[in-house]
């Protein structure tokens, strides 16, 4: 309540300094000329009276846009965009712009926080005009590349975003090839889902030329040269998905088992499975070799590997598999007991999250290469330990 009530106040102080810095001015002069204008006495009464909204608009209108009040302008207008009041911020704003009298820095200020408040409103055709305008003006560039580079990627403007994104770099010295390489992806699903496959390729091709580490790219190229039956292709690309980033292991074991499986050679998945076991572990690849163990050498053998796995590395999918594994293979009496853990161990899978992101926490059970919440690229991986991998 306190919060509120000073930032009402706002435009009483901005308006009391204006008109105290007037009244200073003009010491020597008749008194009368500075009487507190009366407007000012009727806002008080608005703000006495609860009636705010009166009160604010009457205090913004009286306080004259000079050389003096043009950051309390600013100021007010970023206040009210703050408290989700966006059509005051752009009026206040756009009453700004409006004055001839504003130097170039003003001006270019008061056309960086319009574009904030179409921004916030959603008016992002406009806040790209404004910002498009402000790219080449210093010391506001850097600021109006990153704005439109927001823009472009909440469009869907991939060519654009690609553009702006290496002018950023180029202006700021920061390495941004690994957010280009995922807009080459996002074109390359577009054309995939448009059914340009060979275009889709190329796209990804050009991502792995901006960023070698690109997961997203290999795992798409897989996808594709999988669904056309081309799977020595496919696995190519599924394999650079360990030195690229291991902690994506579980995304490509499925469809690498169905590759190797038709083409005959599922025993070279398991060595496979065996490497990236003993290099990086993780319950999904542990999971999957002893499915292969399973078909190869009965549920013993694979319920033998699973315990020997979990002595190590405690595992509630793990513990869920196991439980499965001998409910199948053991007598009714016990079997019934070995259910109720069973269901205990499906409710925990099935209300843990999947994914989370390592910038701001977000979690999910989808995986997402941009996160929804803090909209940061690549920063959403496989939850680790007990309850995860």
């Amino acid at each position: 309540m306190l919060l509120e009530i000073l930032f009402l106040l706002l435009p009483v102080a901005a308006l009391t300094g204006w008109w105290l810095g007037r009244r200073s001015a003009g010491r020597g002069k008749d008194d009368s000329l500075f009487e507190l204008p009366s407007g000012y006495i009727k806002g008080l009464n608005y703000l006495l009276n609860e009636q705010q909204d009166k009160a604010i608009d009457l205090f913004i209108r009286m306080l004259d846009v000079d050389s003096d009040t043009v950051e309390t302008h600013l100021a007010l207008g970023s206040l009210f965009r703050r408290r989700g009041e966006v059509d005051r911020a752009i009026r206040i704003h756009q009453n700004l712009i409006a004055r001839p009298t504003l130097n170039k820095e003003q001006r270019a200020l008061a056309l960086h926080e319009l574009g904030q408040d179409y921004m916030r409103a959603g008016l992002l055709d406009r806040a790209e005009a404004l910002f498009s305008e402000l790219v080449n003006n210093e010391p506001h560039t850097r600021a109006a590349l990153q704005q439109l580079l927001d823009i472009y990627q909440q469009e869907k403007d991939w060519d654009n975003a690609i553009q702006i994104a290496l002018r950023l770099e180029a202006k700021t010295g920061q390495n941004q090839r690994d957010i280009v390489a995922h807009f080459y992806c996002e074109k390359a699903e577009l054309a995939r889902q448009q059914g340009e496959s060979a275009s889709a390729l190329k796209l990804l091709k050009r991502a792995i030329m901006e960023s070698r580490h690109c997961v997203r790219a290999s795992i798409l190229e897989g996808q594709i040269e999988q669904a056309a039956g081309n799977y020595k292709a496919a696995i190519r690309a599924y394999h650079r998905v360990e030195e690229q980033d291991p902690e994506y292991l579980p995304e490509i074991i499925v469809p690498l088992t169905e590759c190797y499986r038709a083409i005959g050679k599922i025993d070279e998945m398991v060595v496979f499975l065996r490497q990236n076991l003993a290099r990086h572990a993780g319950i999904s690849l542990m999971l999957a070799l002893a499915e292969l163990i399973r078909h190869e050498k009965g549920d013993v053998e694979a319920a033998d590997f699973i315990t020997e796995y979990l002595k190590q590395r405690p595992s509630v999918r793990g513990m869920d598999r196991l439980i499965e594994l001998h409910v199948a293979n053991t007598s009714d009496a016990i079997k019934e007991k070995l259910l109720v853990l069973k269901e205990v161990t499906d409710q925990l899978i099935a209300n843990k999250p999947v994914y989370n992101c390592s910038q701001c926490g977000f979690t999910g059970k989808t995986l997402h290469w941009q996160c929804p919440s803090c909209k940061q690229w690549n920063t959403v991986k496989p939850i680790h330990g007990v309850e995860g991998e």
